[in-house]
């Protein structure tokens, strides 16, 4: 009942082979992770200087109707 058979020892020794098989693979994964990381707050950072449309205003193309109802 508590030991494992082949396949379970095969799939183990598959996963631990992927993860640390090779040169450096969880260094550069690490790398990679805090590459994006610092991506993304730098992203933050730039939130306040969008260059798309301010908050509010629909990039979409307006109708006559709606054209209408911005002027009143």
């Amino acid at each position: 009942m508590g030991s494992f058979s082949i396949w379970h020892w095969a799939i183990v020794i598959v996963v631990v082979a992927l993860l640390f098989g090779g040169k450096g693979k969880i260094s550069n994964l690490m790398g990679d992770a805090a590459k994006g990381i610092k991506a993304f707050r730098d992203g933050l950072k730039d939130d306040g200087k969008s260059d798309g449309p301010s908050e509010g205003v629909s990039s979409l193309p307006r109708t006559d109707a709606e054209k209408e109802e911005l002027k009143r």
